[in-house]
């Protein structure tokens, strides 16, 4: 005996689709007449079914997370634990609880200041010169022309340079005022060379950076020129609309949301410039190319004060938080 599950019914001609007359085996069925297969549908998966499976992937997933939750948080303990204690290599026993001086001492420092404006200065300078710079390319780079797959990868290139190679490159063969190439440019038009790394130590140091950045945010705008409406600028110039005005109400506000992913991720990455003040100006002459991080290196690995880097580099990451909220906020507005 079959079930109904499985067993074909047969319904007559002109009978409603589902109709059944008799099963298979009892009689032939006429001609014309339709077969149906009768299918019992899945029960779904019951509430609790689900429920069994999430302490097994929550278990799975205990010892990434907490690797890095230890990752994160122990170093962070133990800066602000460094902070708040007496701690200088060089007077390896007194550990005595200090509360506060550190972080007098570091704020009331005569670098402080110039540390924090050159951090400012270095942040807004490369931030602006990217940007624009970032957007010019990109324009000219969307275009079609010969070779346009070469020279983007061309542009792209230099921001996979390790910082470190970035400065010595700079260093030696652009900024040298002996054989460098910019000194050679000078001598050509019969000008004085210039020792930028000692008569502009920031300045040189932003376009450093600044160079070494611009490629990833020509490539954020490329990224985004490629997904915008070419029938939007074609109806614009057929309405007269200049290559100006095309720009102003047309890519520039298609471009507000890269523009804030640009300002957001190099703000982030920008605040730790380091390496390229270390190989180039060792922070000066004096301290006209020392930032916070470059900074914190001096009271932690010249002066060997650990407590006091340490409250240096708890100021540091309350200045990026900062920075973050501001920058979450005005990102947030760009999505709407």
């Amino acid at each position: 005996m079959r079930t109904t599950t499985d067993a074909a019914m047969v319904s007559a001609p002109g009978a409603p689709l589902g109709t059944t007359t008799a099963p298979v085996g009892s009689a032939p069925p006429q001609q014309g007449a339709r077969v149906l297969r009768l299918v019992k549908p899945k029960a779904p998966k019951q509430p609790e079914q689900h429920a069994m499976h999430r302490p097994l992937a929550r278990l799975l997933l205990a010892p990434a997370v907490g690797t890095l939750f230890l990752w994160m948080i122990v170093p962070l303990l133990m800066t602000i634990y460094f902070s708040f204690i007496r701690y200088n290599l060089m007077q390896p026993g007194e550990h005595g609880f200090a509360g506060l001086m550190n972080y007098e001492f570091f704020v009331t420092d005569p670098s402080f200041m110039t540390a924090v404006m050159n951090t400012l200065l270095l942040l807004g300078s490369v931030i602006a010169i990217t940007v624009v710079a970032g957007i010019a390319v990109a324009l000219l780079v969307n275009e079609p022309f010969p070779g346009r797959g070469i020279v983007r990868v061309l542009l792209i290139s230099p921001f996979f340079v390790m910082p470190t190679v970035n400065a010595l490159l700079w260093k030696h063969m652009m900024m040298n005022p002996i054989y460098g190439v910019l000194a050679q440019v000078s001598k050509f038009f019969g000008a004085q060379p210039i020792d930028w790394l000692t008569d502009y130590p920031l300045f040189s140091v932003i376009v450093m950076v600044a160079w070494q950045w611009l490629p990833f945010a020509v490539l954020i705008f490329i990224t985004a020129l490629q997904s915008m409406n070419r029938e939007q600028l074609e109806a614009a110039r057929m309405d007269g609309a200049n290559a100006f005005q095309q720009f102003r109400f047309l890519v520039l506000p298609h471009l507000s949301r890269a523009i804030a992913v640009v300002v957001m991720i190099e703000m982030i990455f920008l605040m730790s410039v380091f390496a390229e003040i270390f190989t180039t100006t060792g922070g000066g002459p004096g301290n006209e190319s020392t930032n916070l991080a470059f900074l914190i290196f001096k009271q932690s690995l010249m002066n060997f004060d650990v407590g006091v880097a340490s409250a240096g580099a708890l100021f540091a990451v309350v200045l990026a938080n900062i920075a973050a909220v501001f920058l979450i906020r005005m990102i947030g507005k760009n999505l709407d």
